[in-house]
Order: structure tokens, then C-alpha cells, then sequence
């Protein structure tokens, strides 16, 4: 698992995902969110502006599991 650390008290998931090199664009985000590829603390996630709080665990199909980490 690897950890991203964010510089503020949350990230919005699309951000996080270009952040984890997941994608490289908004666009992208959206596309990888609709096919049902990512998930939240084990929860399916649609939600491009979902909040990401230190301690959240994300996986993603094809890209891998990561970990919010405070600075």
C-alpha cells in the first residue's frame, strides 16, 4: 500500500486520483469512477468531489491501493 500525503485536512477524490498518478486528467477521473473501479474504505465510490481525509484507504482496479496521509 502506498501513501500519498496531502498538504490540507482533505483532498477531493478526483484530485487524489491525478495526484496517485492514477490518471492524468479530470476527464479520465470521471471514467474510471463510472466503470466502478475505485473504492473507499472498502465502499464502492462514484462521486468525483468525495472528501479524502487522512487514515481513508483507496483502491483503485489497475492502478493499486493507497493510503491518505497527513503531512
Amino acid at each position: 500500500m502506498k501513501q500519498i500525503v496531502i498538504h490540507s485536512e482533505y483532498i477531493k477524490l478526483d484530485s487524489f486520483l491525478k495526484l496517485a498518478d492514477c490518471v492524468s486528467t479530470g476527464g479520465m477521473a470521471k471514467a474510471v469512477l463510472q466503470e466502478g473501479a475505485v473504492r473507499v474504505n472498502d465502499e464502492l465510490e462514484e462521486r468525483r468531489g468525495r472528501k479524502l481525509y487522512p487514515g481513508d484507504i483507496i483502491q483503485v482496479e489497475d492502478c493499486g491501493t493507497f493510503q491518505v496521509a497527513a503531512e
